[in-house]
């Protein structure tokens, strides 16, 4: 469809995108966008446009939310999640490749136990027991040793969580990301090779611009100032965006197809941001290797202990899930919403409008709830939920509108946009009355949560 970008004035008429919908226009300009991987046909309206320097962003309100929305022409979605999977290197090299050799080495210390135990005549396994009754206090006290070296360990190894001021444990040394990222950067570069958008493309300039009036904007953070951000646009229909340790960013088309205004993109850039800024690789790396130090352990008594390998599989696999499910899981959607709160701050920084980031999670719920996808619980997934994650940004918008307002923004015009959503939402129940539809969706919107906290 044709498509308005941001360059010359006549970009009316020379710009043409190729399928791919507007995210901005020109002023006075009206853009429907109704494309694969969308809400629908979504009508926006800018008032001004996005210059070339980041610095207009301060001084302009940018890409309204829209004021139409259609159920019969909404199309599937991938769910969004803000930070890849691989979002940098877990571990320092080292330990990449020593871990199945320590998992194998538990395994087979286990068995040989097991198989020792098995192999002792009864009177020696009798004298065994009775020894380790008479010495039951000296073993206590050497597990005991054990156990308070171990919580020496953790305490010296705490540190401060930069702007928040969570204590976090850090094993591994900062530059060891950074210089293991670098590889991690080789790597998607290779995956990429031959999506990478160039510079002049215009949807590149778009990201660009809105980076750098964020970084800008934080520039006091230090963590911001001293890295040499890079961005990459990959031409890729995931709805995505990371950041490696070592400041390059990786955006991909399908992320704006999916925000709605500038608004909503400079908050999920100041998400990845965040991300970088806390060190959450490095944490999270230092507390697998903890665990997995401490699973080490377990897996061998569960090898020596279980008297079959059928029944040690059966007992490493409920062990790996139990660590999965009660540490891994919700400590990375600890992480997700930390950095949903420090990126909130960074863009009322930037003087964007910090209310649209909670729209942007209800737009994805509602994508996935027409789509007909099932509604996993939130302690089956690494990140939030959109629901729990956009009820949990409208408590903290009151505290990053103050924010916005100490850094002399102007004032935020117009009506919010959640009430603007909710609109919507009352006009897709109202055109979608009488039109079949999955029995699931029907649920999952005949009770939308319309109510905005704090506001």
């Amino acid at each position: 469809g044709n498509c308005l970008l941001p360059g010359s004035p006549d970009c009316r008429t020379d710009l043409i995108c190729k399928g791919l919908r507007c995210l901005f226009s020109v002023p006075k300009a009206e853009v429907h966008k109704n494309a694969h991987h969308s809400f629908g046909r979504f009508g926006f309206q800018s008032p001004q446009l996005l210059g070339e320097k980041p610095a207009s962003l301060q001084n302009n309100s940018v890409g309204r939310l829209p004021h139409l929305f259609l159920a019969q022409n909404i199309q599937s979605i991938r769910s969004f999640r803000t930070s890849s999977s691989l979002q940098a290197v877990q571990f320092p090299l080292f330990w990449i490749l020593v871990k199945p050799i320590q998992k194998l080495f538990a395994i087979l210390l286990g068995r040989s136990i097991r198989n020792w135990w098995k192999a002792l005549p009864p009177n020696k396994r009798e004298l065994l027991k009775e020894s380790a009754k008479k010495n039951k206090w000296k073993i206590l006290l050497g597990v005991s040793s054990l156990g308070v070296l171990f919580v020496v360990f953790y305490f010296t190894h705490l540190e401060e969580t930069p702007i928040t001021g969570r204590p976090r444990l850090l094993v591994f040394g900062k530059e060891h990301f950074r210089e293991l990222s670098e590889m991690e950067y080789v790597m998607r570069m290779e995956e990429f090779e031959n999506k990478i958008l160039p510079e002049t493309d215009a949807r590149y300039q778009v990201v660009e611009a809105v980076f750098d009036h964020l970084s800008e904007s934080n520039e006091d953070i230090p963590q911001i100032s001293a890295l040499k951000w890079v961005i990459h646009l990959v031409d890729e229909p995931d709805v995505n965006a990371f950041v490696l340790p070592n400041g390059q960013v990786f955006v991909f088309t399908g992320l704006l197809n999916a925000v709605s205004d500038l608004h909503q993109l400079s908050f999920i850039l100041a998400h990845e941001i965040a991300h970088a800024v806390l060190e959450h690789a490095a944490e999270k790396a230092s507390l697998v290797h903890l665990l997995d130090f401490l699973s080490l352990i377990f897996l061998t008594m569960i090898w020596a202990i279980c008297p079959r390998d059928s029944l040690a599989l059966v007992g490493q696999w409920i062990q790996s899930k139990l660590k999965e499910f009660m540490f891994d899981r919700p400590y990375n959607r600890t992480l997700e919403a930390e950095a949903d709160k420090v990126g909130l701050q960074f863009a009322a920084k930037a003087c964007m409008d910090v209310r649209a980031s909670s729209v942007f999670w209800q737009q994805m719920e509602l994508a996935e709830a027409i789509q007909g996808q099932p509604r996993l619980p939130e302690w089956l997934s690494t990140h939030p939920s959109h629901e729990n994650r956009a009820e949990r940004l409208d408590r903290l918008i009151p505290e990053a509108l103050k924010i916005r307002e100490s850094c002399n923004c102007p004032s935020l015009s117009g009506p919010d946009p959640r009430l603007i959503f909710r609109l919507n939402m009352q006009h897709l129940l109202e055109s979608s009355k009488g039109q079949e539809s999955p029995s699931s969706t029907n649920q999952d919107l005949s009770n939308p949560k319309l109510d905005f906290p704090n506001t």
